[in-house]
């Protein structure tokens, strides 16, 4: 990896936290009329037509081992991932949601150690994860009546986390496959919709065109599907491509930052102190886990 590449993949990294960090404020928004089967749907449609678009080239994979690992990246990345995390945000705050799914980092990098040749984390990661993981119990277990708690929400926030990292992983085997990125992450996102198709019928789905009428609404989803997914995926995917997965994963100890901040700004949640000292236990984790 040359200076350039690495300076475009650290840059692309940066930009999708900086993107990433505020999803979580705009599903919140569309919480109020939306399912999150519903948002999860409509913005990786939007998502993979805006890809086919700007490339509309075939990918041609050469092996069913292959197409298993995009099949793998499509229902953890995709269909999990965000299922999890949106119905998450139902149940608990934006805030708690951005602050536990920082976790990830932690969990790609054990995966990558056992899966992943040279990316094995160092004893200082393992330090980094305790006093992290320090800082989730204190925020999942708190008893103060000031800060809004779900212990189910926060547990499906936290699982997201780990179907995260097992996605983190298989974006870094198809990295090596040598394929266009836009083609990849749109490979991607059509298997994350085919098993997002059950999901549909079990959340009731309702398609409520009337819905996008109200420009909050689509300000928000249009927010969501070209820049958070259609953009945002590519960068990341390309990140990972470039900077190895636990090396990219560390970008995401500064979601919880731009999650609380914004959520602060626009859904007015309130920034107390412990909350956000219990962020910065988390994100201090983070760093000292991923220092070399």
């Amino acid at each position: 990896m040359n200076n350039d590449s690495g300076i475009r993949g650290h840059g692309a990294a940066v930009f999708t936290i900086l993107v990433w960090g505020t999803t979580f404020v705009s599903t919140k928004v569309l919480l109020t009329d939306f399912k999150p089967v519903e948002i999860l749907f409509y913005r990786f449609c939007i998502g993979l037509l805006i890809l086919t678009a700007v490339y509309p080239r075939r990918l041609k994979v050469t092996s069913i081992k292959e197409e298993s690992l995009f099949a793998g990246a499509g229902l953890c990345g995709v269909t999990l991932y965000f299922l999890l995390e949106n119905i998450a945000l139902t149940l608990t705050t934006a805030s708690n949601v951005g602050v536990l799914v920082s976790v990830a980092p932690f969990f790609t990098g054990i995966l990558a150690s056992w899966l992943l040749a040279g990316e094995k984390p160092k004893v200082t990661f393992f330090i980094g994860f305790c006093v992290a993981i320090v800082g989730v119990i204190l925020i999942s277990f708190n008893k103060s009546p000031t800060l809004q708690f779900n212990a189910f929400g926060d547990l499906l926030a936290l699982l997201a986390a780990v179907v995260w990292a097992i996605y983190c992983i298989l974006s870094r085997k198809i990295s090596q496959f040598g394929y266009n990125t836009i083609q990849t992450t749109r490979r991607i996102f059509f298997y994350g919709l085919i098993f997002m198709i059950p999901a549909l019928f079990s959340f009731d789905f309702a398609w409520g065109i009337r819905r996008f009428l109200l420009p909050i609404h689509i300000f928000n989803i249009l927010f969501l599907g070209l820049g958070a997914s259609a953009l945002c995926f590519v960068t990341w995917n390309f990140a990972v491509k470039v900077l190895g997965a636990v090396r990219t994963s560390v970008y995401i100890y500064a979601v919880p930052v731009v999650t609380v901040v914004s959520s602060a700004l626009m859904l007015h949640e309130k920034m107390i102190w412990m909350l956000v000292s219990r962020t910065i236990l988390i994100l201090v984790g983070l760093v000292v886990s991923e220092k070399k």
